[in-house]
């Protein structure tokens, strides 16, 4: 006797459709959404340059310790590792931990923290909600008037709070041991805006607040930036891994999903309990429970992939659970269709699709779902 074939389990995210805009660490991230069932769209919108094409992170640490620095502002765990990459190359390694060991140093969150111990000095101060704001703010009630302030930026000035240490009385150097660039060919990103603003996606995410400005940019280009940002105040969540990649987001008036803890794991998991609280359409029917997701349905467990006019009818249907929804409801419901021979098609391919008879037709008014 032939055994059945085994069902595999459904993942978190099986059914949805997230969209990444991430370049660093994209690998990991998509691995982390497909592993759970995620069906993933890539638009990388920025990339770093190399260290070693930036020649002016060494002239601007040249600069600094010249200065000799008193306080060292410290805001990425990457940043501050590919700077001493820099500066080792350059020979300016010893000098530039020797200055942070004559200086007190404050880190925005817990992995630059980390990555000041891995190289071998002192146990810094850590801001308590992993925010560049937050360390200003202790510096300006620390006072800083007279005082040498040296800031390691993250790809995007920060200005605003450069200026308040200037206005405070600081002197201030940076140095910015990476840049963003557009990591766009031309294709992904106007793809992906438009993938937003037709609903395709359950969630647009972001790990960088330059690839927010990035999509708003293109949009703006492509005149879709209105419709862009109606789509994800409605019906497209975004998700920023922390509050200053929110920033640019809570701007424009959207609200975005931010995990607790300002992690690409606990991004993953906030995108998990969002997709399985927020976005999963949960029915009732004779033939067990039935999921709607945005790329198929689950009944009693059993995933079934389908088309995006099939998951607007069953969506159309769902809205009015055992209730008769006319043909012509029911093609306005589904983009493209224009005729009843159209739907009746998209019906008979769903009914084929599906594990049970979940799809009635009521003769001369329309189709239910089953009760």
């Amino acid at each position: 006797m032939t055994a059945a074939p085994s069902v595999p389990a459904l993942g978190e995210l099986t059914g949805f459709r997230v969209g990444v805009t991430a370049h660093r660490r994209a690998t990991d991230f998509i691995s982390a959404l497909e592993r759970r069932g995620a069906q993933v769209v890539h638009a990388p919108a920025l990339m770093i340059s190399p260290v070693d094409e930036d020649t002016r992170v060494v002239e601007d640490t040249r600069t600094l310790l010249a200065h000799r620095p008193e306080v060292f502002v410290v805001t990425t765990a990457y940043g501050l590792r590919r700077w001493f990459e820099a500066a080792d190359a350059a020979g300016l390694g010893e000098e530039l931990r020797d200055a942070f060991r004559a200086a007190r140093v404050l880190t925005r969150g817990a992995k630059a923290r980390g990555q000041v111990l891995s190289l071998e000095l002192d146990d810094p101060e850590v801001s308590a909600d992993e925010r560049t704001s937050s360390v200003v703010d202790r510096l300006l009630a620390d006072g800083v008037a007279g005082t040498r302030v040296a800031v390691q930026l993250h790809g995007l000035t920060d200005e605003l709070q450069l200026e308040r240490l200037v206005a405070a009385g600081a002197h201030v150097d940076t140095v910015a041991p990476y840049r963003w660039l557009s990591a766009d060919d031309g294709e992904r990103m106007p793809s992906l805006i438009r993938d937003v603003c037709e609903r395709r996606l359950d969630v647009l995410t972001f790990t960088a607040a330059p690839a927010v400005d990035s999509l708003f940019s293109t949009a703006q280009e492509t005149g879709h930036y209105d419709e862009l940002v109606d789509a994800l105040r409605t019906d497209v969540t975004a998700a920023a891994v922390g509050p200053v990649c929110a920033g640019p987001l809570l701007e424009a008036g959207v609200e975005p999903l931010v995990p607790e803890r300002f992690r690409l794991g606990a991004l993953v998991r906030a995108v998990c309990t969002h997709a399985v609280e927020e976005r999963t359409a949960v029915l009732p029917t004779r033939y067990g429970t039935l999921r709607l997701m945005s790329t198929g349905t689950a009944l009693d467990g059993v995933f079934v992939p389908l088309s995006d006019a099939q998951v607007a009818v069953l969506r159309a249907l769902a809205a009015s659970p055992g209730a008769v929804v006319s043909r012509a409801r029911l093609l306005s419901a589904v983009p493209g269709l224009d005729t009843e021979h159209a739907l009746e098609m998209v019906i008979s391919r769903l009914r084929r699709a599906l594990p049970a008879p979940v799809v009635e037709t009521v003769i001369k008014r329309g189709y239910r779902l089953s009760p």
